[in-house]
């Protein structure tokens, strides 16, 4: 079985994958990168495309949310136990009226949100089974399955009432768990990753968009901003990276969807090749607006 991403996640890319498979450098089916990192692993898409398709000895897989880090790490260790967990509220859901669903969907977020403090983020346990099971749950019962989280950290998106949402999807658990059992994951800054790349190395970034309009914001995935001083440290980044002769794509919003005049990316990564791909606008609180736009890529090859 291939396995697929298991979480819904904003940005994420199993729409353009077609798009970025044909920009992948040569030296990944050419046998010439020994190892991939991805430091903005979201739903991972890119990541399962590659890693079951390429043969790549080693793969760093990294992103700042710790509960994302987390979820990845309790699947690859401890899948069998995910699923129980996971199995276990989907029943008890499907027994349920649309009132008690909403109700027991509000009363895992609490617990969620309350149990944070209690979370040790830096290794799977029993008790990160349990979280991983309740994001999953969270994830897929949700509005628009966004994961958003405020100043605290707590995840606060509403109730998305779905009709029979699939909950507990085990087989592709399994075969997800399978593949990161090759990996090496991480939590932390996308620099974390540095002391890995090398010459051989296939790096893809795929940071929190920039905003092209109010309407279309949205990079709350953690705490911590990401706004247009991070996006030049990343730029700058990937130019530190691209000195180490590693090869290097990173994806992002396009400006000139809404001002032609905004240069923003042409002028922080200068020298290097930009192109545009087309995609749909998922989140736009303006319904009229949810159609094809341009989203960039960004390579050094």
């Amino acid at each position: 079985m291939t396995a697929k991403p298991f979480l819904k996640w904003a940005g994420g890319k199993r729409q353009l994958l077609a798009q970025i498979v044909a920009s992948l450098p040569d030296e990944l089916a050419q046998g010439g990168i020994d190892r991939y990192i991805e430091p903005f692993l979201g739903g991972g898409a890119v990541f399962l495309h590659i890693a079951q398709n390429h043969s790549i000895p080693e793969s760093y897989l990294a992103d700042r949310n710790e509960e994302l880090a987390l979820a990845y790490q309790s699947v690859r260790q401890r899948v069998e136990e995910v699923i129980a967990a996971l199995d276990s509220m989907e029943r008890a859901y499907a027994g349920m009226s649309p009132t008690q669903q909403k109700s027991y969907f509000y009363a895992v977020r609490a617990q969620f949100n309350a149990e944070r403090s209690q979370t040790d983020f830096s290794c799977p346990s029993p008790h990160s089974v349990k979280r991983t099971a309740q994001l999953i749950f969270l994830n897929r019962t949700c509005f628009n399955g966004l994961f958003r989280v405020n100043a605290k950290g707590e995840f606060n998106v509403p109730f998305g009432a779905y009709t029979n949402p699939l909950l507990c999807d085990a087989d592709n658990l399994r075969a997800l768990s399978a593949v990161l059992r090759k990996t090496c994951i991480l939590h932390g800054d996308f620099t974390l990753c540095e002391p890995y790349v090398d010459a051989r190395t296939f790096v893809y970034f795929d940071p929190p968009y920039r905003p092209i309009s109010r309407s279309a914001s949205f990079n709350s995935y953690s705490r911590q901003p990401f706004d247009d001083g991070a996006q030049a440290r990343l730029a700058e980044f990937y130019r530190v990276l691209d000195g180490k002769g590693a090869k290097l794509m990173l994806s992002n919003s396009d400006p000139h969807n809404e001002n032609l005049a905004d240069d923003f990316f042409e002028q922080l990564f200068s020298g290097f090749h930009i192109r545009k791909v087309f995609a749909k606008r998922n989140i736009n609180s303006n319904g009229a607006r949810r159609g094809a736009i341009t989203e960039l890529l960004i390579t050094n090859y």
